[in-house]
């Protein structure tokens, strides 16, 4: 087993073969993963004096400690790779207490959005809920009554922060998005702005009473309680880019390192994190024609800010460089599936769908099941499809419930989350099915030294059709991150 404090050394010769992915994937061991995610999980217990629990939260103890093991890892290396501490600002927001009444009733979808301010001094505020014309996106669609009173806006159309500010300009004390269906709305306000009001989601049930009537034209009385903290902070992506192999061709590869402040993280992204640095360890036990290059980010949980960041800094020259990017976030889930982003060269950047063969190839060589997800913004690749590079990966699942035909595929619990401790406390060590994690982890080195081997019938990058398929993404996309923004 890999001890965290004896790192394995990398061969030192400049004689090492070409890699190839069976070679590679050999060198991939469930108990390397095991060993890593053991001592993951003691670096979540630094989080414990601030949190009262484990945590890897961006700005905890945990996270950074969880920078330093990735860093020290990569270090350990040699000169292997050379290494990049990117440093950006991320906004990070905090509810503590909430509280939304309407008229006799308190919603149980109610939730505050992320990065929403608190109530006025903190506290409760009182007003009429004052139903907003059309879906809120312009200025003309809020009546003066709401002035001093709780906004009603339906969701659509815009963004969530549109909506909560033009209610602030307007003189709302808070908002409240209501859903058209049923489905919770579990949003975010997004980048903070000065006229942001305290908002809440609100699932179409529990608004359609309120909403009929206010339609009506009677009189809903509302109280509006949160109690929130939003603050920037700095916060740094780690990037490892491999020496050898042409720069000008890369293949790229990322998971993100932090961990939602309710939990420790271990499967999300804990097993996308170590998954990589395991790949990056054996990696140099050999040659690349391509160069590769990992990327550890941060703050996702709060946005993809990280990746975003990334990606809005690169110039149109080294954008281009990067041939293709493949994510890898929550690759252990205990009641997995062997799920693929269902990306086409129709609906996403020429290349998209090559990568998407290459993992559909794999699960088939092996004899496995594979079923597809959308890509829907709600990890790290969305700021990569929204510049125009191609992108994929694979995922095992979060709080999506299972269906009967996938227990048939993959085993398991039908009826229940493909991950029950999704961002929740329970994410610790014994939260991870180490045959789906470390099949997952060969798949993620297979997909490595493929691209590092050729990019051969591999579609070029072409700008104007990136753009077309960048822009459609981006129109039909409403999630960014966990969270929908719009």
């Amino acid at each position: 087993m890999l001890g965290h404090d004896e790192p394995q050394q990398p061969i030192t010769s400049d004689k090492k073969p070409l890699v190839e992915s069976e070679a590679l994937q050999k060198l991939i061991k469930a108990d390397n993963l095991l060993a890593r995610a053991e001592h993951l999980y003691e670096i979540a217990k630094l989080g414990e004096p601030e949190y009262n629990h484990p945590t890897r939260v961006i700005g905890s103890e945990g996270h950074l400690g969880t920078l330093s093991y990735i860093y020290s890892t990569l270090a350990d290396l040699g000169d292997y790779y050379e290494l990049t501490n990117q440093s950006f600002p991320a906004v990070t927001g905090n509810v503590f207490e909430s509280r939304l009444v309407l008229g006799t009733d308190v919603p149980k979808s109610a939730a505050p959005m992320s990065l929403t301010p608190p109530t006025k001094d903190k506290g409760p505020v009182y007003g009429d809920l004052v139903l907003v014309d059309n879906d809120g996106c312009d200025l003309s669609d809020y009546p003066s009554a709401v002035s001093g009173n709780i906004a009603f806006i339906r969701r659509g159309t815009c963004p969530f922060g549109t909506k909560s500010e033009n209610a602030g300009k307007k003189g709302a004390i808070a908002a409240v998005i209501y859903n058209y269906d049923s489905e919770t709305v579990h949003g975010t306000l997004g980048t903070p702005t000065p006229d942001h009001v305290a908002t809440f989601g609100l699932g179409g049930d529990d608004a359609q009473p309120h909403l009929d009537k206010l339609r009506h034209g009677e009189a809903v009385d509302a109280i509006a309680y949160i109690d929130a903290v939003v603050e920037t902070i700095e916060t740094t992506n780690i990037i490892a880019q491999t020496v050898q192999g042409d720069p000008d061709n890369c293949v790229m590869l990322g998971g993100h390192s932090d961990s939602v402040p309710e939990g420790p993280g271990i499967n999300d992204d804990g097993s996308g994190t170590l998954s990589l640095l395991e790949v990056a360890t054996q990696l140099t036990h050999f040659s690349v024609n391509n160069c590769v290059r990992f990327a550890w980010w941060s703050a996702e949980e709060v946005g993809l800010l990280g990746s975003d960041y990334y990606v809005s800094v690169l110039s149109p020259e080294e954008n281009r460089k990067i041939r293709l990017f493949m994510d890898y976030d929550m690759l252990a889930s205990p009641n997995f599936a062997y799920q693929i982003y269902n990306a086409t060269n129709e609906a996403n950047p020429i290349g998209s769908e090559e990568l998407r063969h290459v993992y559909e190839d794999w699960y088939e060589s092996q004899g496995l099941h594979y079923t597809f997800i959308p890509f829907d913004g709600r990890s790290d690749y969305d700021g990569f499809i929204r510049h125009g590079i191609p992108a994929g990966g694979i995922a095992t699942g979060a709080e999506g419930v299972k269906t009967e035909e996938e227990a048939d595929m993959f085993g398991g619990r039908a009826g229940e989350w493909y991950d029950p401790c999704y961002h929740q406390l329970c994410d610790d060590v014994s939260n991870l099915n180490m045959t789906a994690w470390e099949l997952n982890t060969k798949l993620v080195a297979h997909s490595v030294a493929h691209y590092a081997i050729s990019f051969d019938g591999f579609p070029e990058r072409i700008d104007a059709d990136a753009a077309v398929a960048s822009r459609r993404y981006a129109h039909e996309t409403k999630y960014h991150g966990k969270r929908l923004f719009i």
